[in-house]
């Protein structure tokens, strides 16, 4: 131990002579340490945390073709079936006007079975969970609150449990109030603030209106197989009996459902870091070998005092230790502020982004990252300090002449290795920005700049009967209408990109009948006249949809192009027809008045997909029905000037007519549309911020080499100059002699840049991974900054003075 503290002290005596050296090489690793430190934080806690319920690895989430929801049927036939779960529940999204002190405001929650919460294994903060009873018909309606809408509308009040709140015009009575950071369901209406009992009983055959999401818990002995191989079994029985309504029908870890998608671009994300640390670590070994060098008599003496080369190994380890130790603490601190800002940056499709902390496993993960890049770059220095001939060293000392090869070859190689890892980052960066410049010329079918749109829903309003919400929404946009600077108002019940996106089967007159289960499907929305003149979509063929499609006119429908090349190819499909009812016993046929240009439905870079348009006035379901999907319409409202400058303005035109009406999610459409590409937007960010910060190191690396192996080779390049050569021949032998470092590189780099490019395959768009103009692109980038890091040095190096260069020899 003695030892030990003699070695760390003497460490600390040699980093505070050298204050230039110390803060340099701290800096440097901070970075490396900070970046690891960051993004690892959000590994932590999107991937590597366990989701804040019991046993969450025994949670499952059941699928209805790979990836759908489910019919009610269907669930409770797999509830009463299935052998290998312990619990089955299903949850539905829903949501409530909750009326305030002068307004209304719109709620989001989530219709439960009974089983749901005791399944989670999380207790209620207050009361109690839902009871198998209270799912029944006729009962009173319950609620159970999460905490932040028990703070933020309840003040907290203890005293909650048993009093009664109106949701959407109903009494319900609290039951509970979970406790803080509750979060459920983790992946899919991940905003809920309430919970009410799932009432199935008007739907307790239906296996077609696919809108549950079921989750189970696994059996304690049951394997993920052993319960997927008895659902196949029951599904496939299922779908004997009622053909087309079983099919493919998957079962999915829970916790893999919250982050698939993710984690392919948090690991991509963590490489890159990596990358930036091994750099770091390489730019720190380049200043300790340069230091070692400067100490050969240093070590001589030591050595001529009976020091062994372990004792010399251990002394250099514990120095690279200590530094790493200091970069460490300040990558820790770097790491917070890094932290803040990823949570801040991080688009809605990063799950859990709220639990983002620095918590034990990060600092373990900072301690142990400080401790391997001590070794890391500290190793090899320390080696080859301790590797040397007493005479020579001694002798060295003397006369400064230019070092061993080998140590220029070790240079030489960290060199190479740092431009490697540099062009790799590089060209992941420059395919995400190829990437990012495709994804901005994707043309999203209409016009998104001065468009303002919110959410209206008239459930639990004295307007959500008979056909009142089909009047209120007609004089709503008319009111606004009336504002000035307002150039057109309309509504649709789903906003495209933002908005839910309903899948309804369809018919084509003249086709076909499909077999069961296998008719096509298309994008149902419903507008109000005047939807695509305001959002400035282009009507191709036909008309718009007009006050005259009321509900005494014939039916009609206005469909994408999209949907038209696919079912009337080379025909004209104005007057054709198509049926949303059974085409063999009920049919209601619409018939097509119009085709508009393909707009972007829900993912901003997915391929078009039918989408079809149909009258308001024509679709009683919607201005009968008072539940929240159906009483809801989104208006949107073209400006002259900036759209959310109006939003108080219509907000108070829309309370005018009913106060008890709530506004929500009010945004521009530009907004909607930056938010479609924030994800590619934040890995073009991460991504280029780390190769920024590689190039940046690796060009200090060639710099800081070229110019301590000018200063070692004064002799050499004196003689050359007296012997004749001119400064652009010792210019040009510098800088060749770094270009062959960085060739070297380059080519590590390209080859392990193809290796690892499939990596990025799920992350691009308009871009192959292995693109040869963005490696071209980046190696002449890498070159250009490799050439001015080596030009400076050289040019020092023409003006060495051969008389001065040969004295001081």
């Amino acid at each position: 131990m003695d030892i030990v503290l003699a070695d760390i002290r003497y460490a600390i005596r040699q980093l505070r002579k050298s204050p230039g050296f110390t803060a340099v090489a701290v800096i440097t690793l901070a970075l490396g340490i900070g970046a690891n430190t960051a993004i690892f934080s959000v590994v932590n806690a999107v991937l590597l945390r366990p989701l804040a319920y019991r046993d969450p690895d025994k949670l499952v989430v059941i699928l209805h073709n790979g990836r759908n929801p489910v019919a009610p049927a269907n669930f409770l036939d797999w509830r009463a079936l299935g052998q290998s779960f312990e619990s089955m529940g299903a949850a539905e999204a829903a949501s409530a006007s909750l009326l305030g002190i002068d307004r209304a405001e719109e709620v989001a929650g989530l219709h439960i079975t009974a089983d749901i919460l005791p399944m989670l294994g999380v207790q209620p903060l207050l009361g109690r969970v839902f009871l198998p009873q209270e799912q029944e018909p006729g009962k009173e309606h319950e609620v159970i609150l999460a905490y932040s809408l028990w703070q933020s509308h309840f003040a907290g009040d203890r005293g909650i449990v048993g009093k009664t709140v109106t949701l959407s015009g109903e009494a319900c009575t609290v039951v509970g109030v979970m406790p803080p950071g509750f979060r459920f369901a983790p992946f899919w209406a991940t905003r809920a603030e309430f919970w009410a009992p799932l009432n199935l009983a008007p739907r307790l055959t239906s296996r077609e209106s696919n809108s549950l999401r079921v989750f189970a818990r696994l059996k304690p002995g049951i394997s993920l197989q052993q319960a997927r191989a008895e659902i196949g079994a029951i599904s496939a029985r299922l779908e004997q009996q009622y053909p087309g309504t079983n099919r493919n029908v998957a079962i999915v870890p829970l916790k893999e459902k919250v982050v698939g998608t993710i984690r392919p671009a948090l690991l991509v994300l963590l490489g890159a870091v990596g990358f930036v640390l091994l750099i770091a670590c390489a730019n720190v070994a380049h200043m300790l070998l340069a230091r070692a060098s400067m100490r050969h008599r240093e070590i001589a003496v030591r050595a001529a005092l009976g020091a062994k080369r372990s004792r010399v190994v251990r002394q250099f380890l514990t120095e690279s230790l200590l530094l790493a130790l200091l970069g460490g603490g300040a990558g820790l601190l770097l790491s917070v502020w890094g932290t803040r800002v990823l949570v801040a940056l991080s688009p809605a499709a990063v799950p859990r982004v709220e639990t983002i902390t620095v918590d034990r496993r990060v600092l373990l993960f900072a301690f142990t990252a400080s401790i391997f890049t001590g070794i890391a770059f500290g190793l090899a220095p320390a080696l080859r300090a301790s590797s040397f001939s007493l005479s020579e060293s001694l002798n060295e000392a003397g006369r400064g002449s230019s070092e061993g090869l080998q140590r220029n070859r070790l240079r030489g190689l960290m060199v190479a290795s740092e431009f490697a890892l540099a062009l790799m980052l590089l060209a992941g960066a420059g395919l995400m920005i190829r990437s990012f410049l495709a994804l901005q010329t994707i043309d999203p079918g209409f016009n998104p700049h001065n468009v303002l749109s919110m959410l209206l829903s008239v459930t639990g309003t004295k307007q959500a009967v008979s056909d009142h919400p089909a009047i209120f929404y007609q004089d709503v946009i008319r009111d606004i209408e009336t504002l000035p600077g307002v150039r057109s108002v309309s509504a649709i019940n789903h906003l495209p990109i933002a908005g839910d996106n309903w899948g309804f089967p369809f018919y084509v007159e003249g086709h076909p009948l499909p077999r069961p289960g296998e008719s096509p499907t298309a994008t149902y929305r419903v507008v109000l006249p005047g939807y695509f003149r305001t959002m400035n979509i282009p009507i191709l063929q036909g008309r718009d949809v007009t006050e005259s499609d009321n509900p005494h006119a014939p039916g009609v429908v206005v469909i994408n192009a999209w949907m038209a090349r696919l079912y009337w190819p080379g025909e004209d499909p104005i007057g054709k027809r198509i049926s949303l009812d059974d085409a063999q016993k009920h049919p209601s046929w619409l018939t097509v008045v119009g085709v508009v240009k393909n707009t972007v439905r829900t993912e901003w870079a997915a391929p078009p997909e039918e989408e079809m348009f149909l009258p308001y006035l024509q679709q009683p379901k919607h201005y009968e029905n008072p539940s929240p999907p159906f009483a809801s319409m989104t208006i949107v409202v073209r400006t002259a000037g900036d759209p959310a400058a109006y939003g108080p303005a219509i907000q108070s035109q829309v309370w005018t007519l009913d106060k008890s009406v709530p506004v929500s999610e009010m945004q521009t459409m530009d907004h909607v549309v930056d938010e479609a590409t924030a994800e590619p937007r934040f890995y073009l960010l991460l991504l280029s911020a780390f190769a920024a910060v590689a190039v940046t190191l690796a060009a200090v690396g060639i710099y800081g080499v070229m110019s301590y192996s000018v200063s070692r080779r004064n002799r050499e390049i004196g003689i050359r100059i007296a012997l004749g050569a001119r400064a652009g021949d010792v210019v040009r032998l510098v800088v060749g002699q770094g270009m062959v470092l960085v060739g070297c590189g380059l080519v590590l780099g390209i080859v392990g840049a193809l290796a690892l490019s499939g990596a990025m395959s799920g992350l691009l768009y308009g871009v192959r991974s292995t693109d040869p103009g963005t490696f071209l692109l980046v190696a002449i980038l890498l070159v250009g900054v490799a050439g001015a890091a080596c030009y400076v040095p050289a040019r020092r190096a023409a003006k060495v003075d051969p008389v001065e260069a040969l004295r001081c020899e």
